[in-house]
């Protein structure tokens, strides 16, 4: 798997431009944090931003139990990758599963966590953190995607024995959070980091065990590889919101496993981090953010899932047979991003209300759409209908996160600010969600002849 992996990304992007993407990593992460400690922000809390961050990576990779065999059966047909071969190889399910774990954790701590680590050694080490302290974030940071990836594969497990299971579950995920949040943080590897004792260890590893465990044994996928027919009335009515290039990737995200739920899992996730975000920031540095604009700005940013979710079963070049010009195929792919995105990012800012007063939050009403508009064009206009190979391009990546930082971070400034001028913070931020949101629409109406001259062009 190892091999298979490096091998895919290696034939996609070329040896040299993939070998880059440590480097930009490091490069990355090392710049970002010199930043933060420039604005003032605690390294404490800037430490506890990256694990926020790389479990909700874990979290991502994870999502391989919602997607992985629709994308293997509608896209490649018979040809699988090693971790769907159950059918066609002497091994069980459960320990392509579990290697598929283990492959992910060595695959991704060489190529993102150490760099990652790498990245923050100056700043660390010129802050008072010790070689050993730098070993131990290194290793919890590891145990912390690990959880992630093995969490996100066991409730994929449990969503395919029982619905009913699936939402006790997280029921009891998000009771916890809200009712006892340093409980649950002593549940995770963070935990042995911050207090490395033995009751920490316990409590940090055990549910790390569990997943890892549980995911491979309770992640049982249909065996069903019957076509399902499309309901007439179902597609009709679809087709009524723009018409059949917006109705077909609807109903594929409707007929994929995870349906609609799996664009409110991927936003939920997010919007869970920045809730953890926002409230150790106020706790580090007692600085009164705007919830609104934070959450308007990184739910946005987050649409980007979205995105994947609309082209994930897109072949490019066979939208060329088609007697629509791409044109076309991309304002479909757009009403279809708007509506599963706009009203999934509106419905989590108004459970925002529950914590934060719902005035301040009117802000995000108003950042949260214009910042998705941005993310699609930008999305668009640089991945076509690959959204997922692409950004995996080192140039191409540090280009696209470039242009997302662009907006992000003034809009995380304004946010920052709010509590010395609330009222002018509140206008800049508009104005910035704004100005790009007409870059997005911009982006957005070239992106069909762009694509349409490549595919072309294209062998």
């Amino acid at each position: 798997m190892l091999v298979e992996e490096y091998r895919l990304h290696a034939e996609l992007f070329g040896g040299g431009r993939f070998a880059l993407f440590p480097l930009f990593v490091a490069v990355l992460v090392g710049g970002g944090v010199w930043l933060l400690q420039m604005t003032g922000t605690a390294l404490g809390a800037i430490v506890a931003g990256l694990f926020v961050l790389v479990l909700f990576f874990g979290l991502q990779v994870g999502t391989i139990g919602l997607v992985g065999r629709d994308a293997m059966r509608d896209v490649l047909g018979d040809v699988t990758l090693l971790v769907f071969a159950a059918r066609t190889l002497p091994v069980s399910r459960r320990r392509l599963l579990s290697t598929f774990l283990l492959k992910d954790l060595a695959y991704y701590g060489v190529f993102v966590l150490t760099p990652l680590v790498v990245g923050f050694v100056p700043v660390a080490l010129a802050g008072g953190m010790t070689v050993g302290t730098l070993g131990l974030l290194w290793a919890t940071l590891l145990g912390t995607f690990a959880f992630g990836a093995a969490a996100s594969l066991t409730l994929a497990g449990i969503a395919t024995r029982s619905k009913i299971a699936l939402a006790i579950v997280l029921a009891a995920i998000a009771a916890g959070l809200v009712l006892a949040p340093s409980v649950a943080i002593l549940a995770t590897p963070y935990a042995i980091y911050d207090n490395p004792t033995l009751t920490t260890a316990v409590t940090g590893t055990t549910p790390l065990l569990v997943v890892l465990v549980a995911g491979p044994l309770l992640f049982a996928p249909p065996t069903d590889t019957s076509v399902r027919r499309v309901e007439n009335d179902r597609y009709e009515q679809l087709c009524k919101l723009g018409g059949s290039m917006t109705a077909r990737p609807l109903l594929e995200v409707l007929r994929s496993s995870g349906s609609v739920w799996k664009v409110a899992f991927s936003l939920g996730v997010l919007f869970a981090v920045t809730a953890l975000l926002l409230d150790r920031l106020v706790a580090a540095t007692g600085l009164q953010p705007s919830a609104g604009v934070a959450f308007g700005t990184l739910l946005g940013l987050g649409t980007f899932t979205t995105y994947n979710w609309v082209t994930q079963f897109d072949e490019p070049r066979e939208y060329l047979r088609y007697p629509e010009a791409m044109d076309a195929v991309f304002a479909g792919k757009r009403r279809a991003f708007l509506v599963l995105s706009v009203p999934t990012g509106l419905a989590y800012l108004a459970l925002a209300a529950v914590w934060y007063p719902a005035t301040d939050l009117l802000a995000g009403v108003v950042v949260f759409p214009l910042v998705a508009v941005y993310v699609f064009g930008l999305t668009a206009y640089i991945t076509g209908l690959s959204p997922n190979e692409l950004l995996f391009d080192t140039p191409l990546f540090a280009v696209y996160g470039g242009a997302l930082a662009a907006v992000a971070v003034p809009l995380l400034v304004a946010a920052l600010a709010y509590g010395d001028a609330p009222l002018e913070t509140t206008l800049v931020a508009f104005a910035i969600a704004g100005a790009a949101a007409a870059v997005g629409i911009v982006l957005a109406r070239r992106t069909g002849q762009r694509w349409h001259d490549r595919l072309r062009t294209t062998n």
